[in-house]
């Protein structure tokens, strides 16, 4: 097995003593770690900097030109392991989607076009993304350049670029935050928690709360910057009592992915979940075992992240009026921060009618 993971973040997060957690938590497991490092830091060490080159953009292009060829490497590598070891974990300090951050888009577009690739091709690449909040936000006391002699943002606009690194991750359908709560070693736990809970490993990571929304007014949730707009085929497989498996298409505007999720209960509101990509072959092929007690769900998503936290709100065509939001938690007091342009009418976590196997089994759609 392989799996490629990206842990990103604002200037100063943490990314460096993080992979050395991550390092120690998951060799214990059993995986096998192969770290990418970060192409920004290797280039600029070198003295290859935006000033010296043509423009920025020339800088973004060659440095995504390293990172295109380092984990090009990396993989094949990989697959020549994998014979040997059973489990495989690609760690990349940052990718491309990073590069986002620096650039317009017109500019990311251009990008792309040199590179011969899409978005959605770059965002497929990577199983599971983990962004580090900057200690700019939240922690400034710990905000400094000791650990990356090249970094020269100050603490504003530090906090600014962290923002504009979760906006060119978050249409990525398996993006964490980690913030900064209860101190460093609790954020560290917090990361190697997420990630475990990725790759199926026995930690119980997530406490999931779910509200009923007044209908919001779409345009409305188009017009938010950094909300994106999805639309989800969900379909439930036959499964043991105790176990969720389901197959699901997103079509976004930067393509179509395919994704398998396993769900297993772990007491409470905390559950495990392993998700995996899908090509679209696979998933007509596991269309075959759908199960015939539940209906195919349609859902109109919209994703954003605020505060720390990150939402979705799901509307469902076929259940005229019904709006749901969701949001992942660590802990069970952890407060909510309920986005000001939408309005929960109450939290139905508890409420099974709204657990979307429960919406499967209700009436046809329309």
């Amino acid at each position: 097995m392989i799996r490629k993971i990206v842990i990103t973040g604002g200037p100063c997060a943490g990314k460096t003593t993080g992979m050395s957690w991550i390092q120690k938590a998951f060799e214990a497991m059993g995986y096998l770690l192969l770290f990418l490092t970060e192409p920004a830091t290797e280039m600029k060490t070198a003295g290859i900097t935006p000033a010296r080159c043509s423009s920025s953009l020339a800088y973004q292009i060659f440095q995504m030109k390293l990172q295109f060829e380092k984990e090009k490497i990396f993989e094949s590598a990989a697959r020549d392991i994998e014979a040997a070891e059973a489990k495989v974990l690609i760690v990349c300090d940052r990718g491309f989607l990073d590069n986002r951050a620096y650039m317009t888009d017109e500019e990311f577009d251009q990008a792309l076009r040199v590179l011969g690739v899409t978005e959605e091709e770059l965002l497929a690449g990577y199983d599971a993304v983990f962004h580090l909040e900057t200690t700019a936000k939240n922690a400034l006391i710990y905000y400094g350049a000791e650990t990356n002699a090249v970094r020269d943002e100050d603490p504003a606009q530090a906090a600014a670029l962290d923002d504009r690194v979760i906006a060119a991750w978050s249409k990525h359908p398996y993006f964490r935050i980690i913030e900064n709560l209860n101190g460093f070693e609790d954020k560290m736990d917090h990361l190697v928690a997420e990630i475990a809970a990725f790759l199926g490993e026995p930690v119980p990571y997530e406490i999931r709360r779910r509200y009923l929304l007044e209908y919001p007014d779409p345009a409305v949730l188009e017009n938010i910057p950094g909300c994106h707009r999805e639309e989800i085929e969900q379909v439930y497989l036959r499964s043991a009592p105790e176990e969720e498996i389901r197959i699901r298409r997103r079509v976004s505007e930067s393509g179509e992915m395919f994704y398998l999720t396993r769900k297993r209960l772990a007491g409470g509101k905390k559950r495990l979940e392993a998700e995996g990509r899908l090509t679209e072959r696979e998933y007509g092929q596991f269309l075959s075992n759908a199960d015939p007690q539940k209906r195919l769900i349609r859902k109109t998503r919209y994703c954003l992240a605020r505060e720390g936290q990150y939402f979705a709100i799901d509307l469902y065509p076929f259940r005229k009026g019904l709006a749901l939001l969701e949001v992942s938690l660590r802990e069970e007091g952890e407060p909510v921060q309920i986005p000001p342009f939408v309005r929960a009418l109450r939290d139905v976590t508890e409420d099974p009618r709204y657990e979307i196997a429960a919406l499967a089994d209700r009436g046809p759609e329309s």
